[in-house]
């Protein structure tokens, strides 16, 4: 596939991460297992932990620090997917509707495939989708509630706020006396091999 065919990805990042998601995906697209061209890494901070992988790749780096200007940045890079990848601001309406079925978002929950429904853990207990948590508050939750599993989804943002189109989903098993840390090591692992298994089926 030549450049020119290359899908146009641009990932947001934030300094509330360390940027592992950003990390493999750059990593995953230099060794061509996602045929794309990561064309921008925007960034709310300069911040922002993840920025130095972004330099280890020369990949262009911009800083956006208002919501507001969020999609004048995008459409002048006209990416043909958007991935969040330890995003803080909110993403405006008409961002979400500018760019429908192209913004990825990983929730660390299990999102249904229907508002009303029910996603299973490989056991067959029901999962948490954790709606509305940010990444602590909803792995402690898992414990909290005694879930067997945790979990994390990637779908596509909608204006239904953590809901949406979902691309891929993963379950790590809650051992005793697993906390935050500990699981959540466990389960960005997880995380970052389905980031790039979703984009490499999107962009391939």
């Amino acid at each position: 596939m030549s450049q020119n065919n290359k899908k146009k990805l641009v990932i947001l990042v934030s300094n509330t991460g360390t940027g592992t998601n950003l990390k493999a995906i750059l990593e995953a697209v230099a060794t061509g297992l996602i045929s794309s061209e990561v064309c921008a890494v925007i960034s709310d901070t300069d911040q922002a932990q993840a920025l130095s992988h972004a330099k280890a790749h020369n990949v262009k780096i911009e800083i956006c620090e208002k919501k507001e200007l969020l999609l004048q940045k995008l459409q002048e890079i006209n990416p043909d997917f958007i991935a969040l990848a330890g995003w803080k601001q909110i993403i405006l309406d008409e961002v979400i509707l500018a760019y429908p079925n192209k913004i990825l978002n990983l929730h660390p929950g299990l999102i249904p495939d229907s508002v009303d429904g029910v996603v299973e853990n490989p056991d067959g207990t029901e999962a948490l989708w954790n709606k509305g948590m940010l990444t602590d508050k909803a792995i402690q939750n898992f414990i909290n509630q005694k879930s067997t599993y945790a979990g994390s989804s990637i779908h596509f943002l909608t204006l239904n706020f953590d809901f949406g189109p979902v691309l891929g989903r993963v379950f790590e098993k809650i051992e005793e006396g697993d906390n935050v840390e500990s699981l959540y090591v466990r389960l960005k692992q997880m995380e970052n091999r389905l980031y790039i298994k979703v984009l490499e089926e999107l962009c391939n």
